[in-house]
């Protein structure tokens, strides 16, 4: 199956280079690209898209203005961010407004491309070394009580949690557990539930907030 893609960045020259560079993965196909967020909407209106990858600067409609502007028209489209901001704030903002994932421009065509097969699948995508950059940054951050958490974790549900932070699959984590896939599945969800949240890039970001990864 084809993933129909839609490019939103100010930058020309970064649409056109995104756009030859995907179009060296035969299941996905770029249908359209955007100067700023108020076009993706319009486009979006009209055409069908699987995966948006958008950038979060940019004149007149920035990229969290139209991540706002679909959760108001209802629109379950996955927007993978891709940019050069890095600071936790950006990355936080991001992901609470509704981004399915976050990549820095520097990634290698293989992760993109990853990142996008892995938003048409329905899940999400933190690249693990801004997971390492927001625990830096947060270190000396205030955090969330955890006493707000229904159950707290035990110590082999932040292992897991750990390892999610670290960008590994159900199938990593059960080999480096030595566990079952299931058991894995099972603890991810469990995991989930604790923390509330739906997907694994918001249990890490909550679990960053709480202070649970800090070591």
């Amino acid at each position: 199956m084809t993933i129909r893609v839609l490019l939103v960045d100010d930058q020309m020259l970064v649409r056109q280079g995104l756009q030859s560079l995907l179009a060296l993965a035969e299941d996905i196909e770029v249908v359209g690209t955007a100067a700023d967020g108020e076009v993706a909407i319009n486009f979006l209106l009209e055409q069908t898209v699987d995966v948006v990858l958008m950038d979060i600067r940019m004149p007149r409609c920035d990229g969290l203005q139209a991540l706002a502007l679909l959760r108001e028209k209802q629109m379950d489209i996955p927007v993978l961010m891709l940019t050069t901001f890095d600071d936790h704030h950006s990355i936080m903002t991001a992901i609470r407004a509704g981004a399915k994932g976050y990549l820095l421009k520097d990634v290698s065509l293989e992760t993109l491309v990853e990142a996008i097969r892995c938003l048409q699948n329905g899940g999400t995508w933190l690249q693990p070394s801004l997971t390492e950059r927001l625990l830096t940054d947060l270190q000396t951050a205030p955090h969330s009580d955890t006493s707000e958490l229904a159950e707290p974790l035990s110590d082999k549900e932040l292992e897991v949690l750990r390892l999610m932070a670290a960008g590994l699959s159900n199938q990593e984590i059960a080999e480096a557990l030595h566990k079952s896939t299931g058991t894995v599945k099972n603890q991810v969800s469990t995991v989930l539930a604790k923390l509330g949240v739906q997907d694994r890039t918001r249990a890490v970001l909550k679990a960053l907030e709480l202070g649970l990864l800090v070591r």
